[in-house]
């Protein structure tokens, strides 16, 4: 099992809303998560608004390919993009760079 962390920035400003938006998931994007291989996924926001991502996966390339293919994800994307910063423009799930791990302890 692949684990994957990333980092992100939430507009501080935004911070709030986002936390509750994703106190309320939409079903079916929790669906398509699982079924595309996203497991143990959790978000950690920090109040200036560092967002800090987890999860396990078998294949995180195949696992964000199979996101990207679901008419849920560009949903939810579309919704969740005015909450980021990205001086590039890119969508947040495009924008996610997985850190080197560098230690884990079992």
């Amino acid at each position: 099992m692949q684990r994957v962390c990333f980092l992100l920035k939430v507009r501080p400003d935004r911070t709030a809303e986002y936390r509750e938006r994703h106190a309320a998931v939409w079903p079916e994007m929790l669906d398509a998560l699982g079924q595309a291989g996203w497991h143990n996924y959790s978000l950690f926001l920090r109040e200036d608004g560092l967002l800090v991502g987890y999860l396990e996966t078998e294949d995180f390339e195949a696992a964000r390919a199979a996101m990207e293919a679901t008419e849920v994800n560009a949903r939810w994307q579309a919704e969740m993009a005015e909450f980021f910063e990205s001086p590039d423009g890119e969508l947040p799930d495009r924008a996610m760079r997985p850190l080197t791990e560098v230690f884990h302890l079992d």
